[in-house]
């Protein structure tokens, strides 16, 4: 029972947050309710969430070391020995290899999406990761493959290709976000520091989040206006208010606060960004499926 508990936690289930980019290209072009679409957007979901634990594994594996010098990661499982590494690969082959299989029945192109998406990572995890920049555009390049993954398994029919740069930009905020908040945690401490935070430095980073997160609220503010299947009455601009406020939040949590070193645990704890975000979503949904 506690090795269950333990492959579950290595697994990260609550990060599958993240895998929710695959549902914008169900939500945008309007097919929330319709079964057919939703069924297949809902296993892409579950498919994406199971190759993104088997990176977990990986990653945990090729980071053995560093994590059981650092103050938080020291606790993960295959850090803490409560995984053996045996057992961790086979998990992880498992999981990508039960995963592209079955992504290949419901979609050949999603299969192929989901493989890139795991490449790509494997690069991340073995050698990207420790380059200053690209690391985190790989990261964001992987938020846009979830997208994309999500556009391929439905017919889309007016989905408008702001949105696929509005999650790249959003994606680079966080990870950029990501890398301040750890910088900031290891800033004095010299042991176990990953290398690519080397590269980096908090003013740098301010200036990278700040050109990204500026970027990112024009190209949102485009899409509302721009996207051809947008009410005529320009309804989609009442919802700037919630990302703006949902910027500046996440900016003021990592600058004031220094909690920016994991975005997914920043949102499941911090009240006002919930708020915003059930707001955000409540607002779309009305726009979109109710005017």
């Amino acid at each position: 029972m506690q090795l269950i508990k333990s492959i579950i936690k290595e697994m990260r289930v609550l990060q599958w947050i993240k895998n929710l980019f695959v549902v914008i290209p169900l939500v945008f072009d309007r097919q929330l309710f319709h079964p057919v679409p939703f069924l297949r957007i809902s296993a892409g979901f579950v498919l994406f969430s199971l190759v993104s634990s088997s990176v977990y594994f990986i990653n945990d594996i090729l980071d053995i070391e560093a994590d059981r010098k650092h103050p938080k990661k020291r606790f993960r499982p295959i850090a803490a020995g409560k995984i053996s590494l045996p057992l961790a690969r086979g998990i992880a082959i498992f999981l990508v290899a039960s995963s592209c299989i079955a992504a290949f029945f419901l979609s050949p192109i999603f299969a192929i999406i989901l493989l890139l998406y795991f490449l790509i990572n494997l690069a991340y995890s073995t050698r990207l990761k420790h380059v200053p920049v690209v690391d985190v555009m790989i990261i964001a390049a992987g938020f846009l493959l979830r997208v994309v993954g999500g556009s391929s398994l439905i017919i889309v029919e007016r989905f408008s290709p702001w949105l696929y740069i509005v999650t790249t930009l959003l994606a680079l905020f966080f990870g950029l976000g990501k890398r301040r908040g750890e910088l900031a945690t290891l800033q004095n401490t010299s042991n176990g520091q990953r290398k690519v935070l080397d590269g980096y430095s908090i003013p740098f980073l301010d200036q990278l989040i700040t050109i990204v997160s500026a970027t990112t609220l024009v190209s949102y503010s485009f899409y509302t206006f721009s996207a051809p299947n947008l009410p005529e009455n320009h309804a989609m601009m009442l919802t700037i208010p919630f990302v703006l406020f949902a910027i500046f939040r996440y900016i003021y949590l990592m600058q004031i606060k220094n909690e920016g070193g994991a975005p997914d645990e920043v949102v499941m704890k911090d009240r006002p960004l919930q708020i915003t975000f059930v707001l955000f979503a409540i607002a779309v949904l009305i726009i979109f499926y109710f005017l």
